[in-house]
């Protein structure tokens, strides 16, 4: 008998190709100021704690904004707040490069992250509603691999404009965002004028409903892990871990410069996993990547507190940076699978991020808190255990992967 032949999978809709660009051009300029923030924050004189602070306080206005998000999402459509999410991000930063004072370089850190919980929410609800069910985990590996290649590129780079003055690298994250911003106003004027053209008449996922799969919930938790060690731990005391254990060291590179390549190896490391597995979601189910990308990065993070040189700095990062990059494409799928195709995901979409962003604004506290009084190891090694804990809500969880297109409460 003739073989049949292989079945293609869906290309990306276009739209999505668009807010996959965007997310690259976003993606690189966050990169250039990851490193160099905590360390920008520090030469004001101020703690550790303080230091993570101004980390804490993006995710803090981001988890406190996060429900106008969603309603403003269901109420105007989601490029329109994107666009203007995008704008809010980028006057922050262009404030933070001439903030005078520490205490005004929180308060402008703090409006970034209204913005930042504006253009994030739409994006994930953009694409929940236009993801195709047979290729959500291609287009969220693609929109992740927008993201990651841009913070490869984006330490390095920032590192490199350090030597134009600290102020630099702030104005060019700004006036990245400013074209991201320009490419979603042109390229998606069509979605844009039809949301504002009519009433939005889908039908709406709602909390209950996605509170009622045990998939959200797991999702919830390990979000919470997640926002803890990679949006917050990671951006706040990495930086400062690896040019202070480090002055003096001898390595190749400065220890100043060490942050942003660390920032850059984890980066990689997310790169290559979504590459190679972020597909691999679609036929073989979201659950299997989040648990072992959950426990690789716990592991790695947990003992990076304790890497005796550079190299092992950067060894423990990729792998880290690899388990995340099996979790965040995954994960992002799965709430797509609960909120289902061409419904209005606004709310459960703001919840997961708003739980993600709860734990970006903890993290980092107590791990400063944790670092001024016992050290480091401590803290990364409480973080492993967070992560741990994540992996082990999603082990009491079912699949959450149906081709169907259907939600996943209707299946349970």
């Amino acid at each position: 008998m003739p073989e049949k032949p292989a079945v293609q999978s869906p290309p990306i809709p276009n739209e999505l190709r668009v807010l996959i660009v965007a997310a690259f051009v976003v993606a690189i300029g966050f990169g250039i100021v990851a490193p160099i923030l905590p360390q920008y924050a520090a030469d004001f004189g101020v703690s550790a704690f303080a230091v993570s602070a101004v980390v804490s306080a993006f995710g803090l206005f981001r988890l406190v904004f996060a429900p106008a998000s969603g309603r403003l999402t269901q109420a105007l459509g989601e490029t329109p707040v994107y666009v203007v999410g995008l704008l809010i991000v980028a006057a922050s930063m262009i404030a933070t490069a001439f903030a005078p004072t520490y205490e005004l370089l929180l308060a402008f850190r703090a409006v970034g992250g209204i913005g930042s919980t504006f253009f994030t929410v739409s994006a994930m609800t953009f694409l929940a509603r236009k993801s195709p069910p047979s290729v959500r985990g291609k287009i969220s590996g693609a929109y992740a691999s927008a993201f990651l290649i841009g913070n490869v590129a984006g330490p390095l780079v920032g590192s490199g404009l350090l030597v134009f003055g600290p102020h630099v690298p702030f104005l060019v994250y700004g006036g990245a965002l400013v074209i991201a911003a320009l490419i979603v106003f042109v390229m998606l004027r069509g979605s844009r004028l039809e949301d504002r053209g009519r009433r939005d008449a889908r039908e709406r996922a709602t909390l209950k409903e996605a509170w009622s799969v045990p998939g959200y919930r797991a999702a919830l938790t390990a979000g919470f892990a997640n926002g803890w060690a990679t949006f917050g731990l990671r951006n706040s005391l990495v930086p400062l871990f690896a040019a202070t254990a480090f002055a003096g060291s001898g390595f190749v590179i400065d220890s100043s410069q060490l942050a942003g390549v660390a920032l850059a190896t984890f980066a990689a490391g997310n790169v290559a996993a979504v590459l190679l597995f972020s597909r691999r979601t679609d036929r073989f189910g979201r659950r299997p990547p989040i648990i072992l990308g959950l426990v690789i990065t716990a592991c790695a993070t947990g003992v990076l507190g304790l890497a005796p040189e550079p190299w092992v700095l950067l060894a423990l990062s990729l792998v880290a940076g690899v388990g995340t990059g099996l979790v965040n494409p995954a994960q992002q799928a799965a709430i797509a699978d609960v909120v289902g195709e061409g419904r209005n995901g606004g709310p459960v979409v703001s919840t997961f991020q708003m739980t993600q962003d709860f734990g970006a604004i903890i993290g980092p506290l107590l791990a400063g808190l944790i670092v001024d009084h016992f050290g480091y190891a401590w803290a990364f090694g409480l973080t492993g255990v967070i992560l741990m804990v994540g992996a082990l809500a999603w082990t009491r969880a079912p699949e959450t992967l149906d081709h169907s297109g259907r939600p996943a409460a209707a299946r349970t």
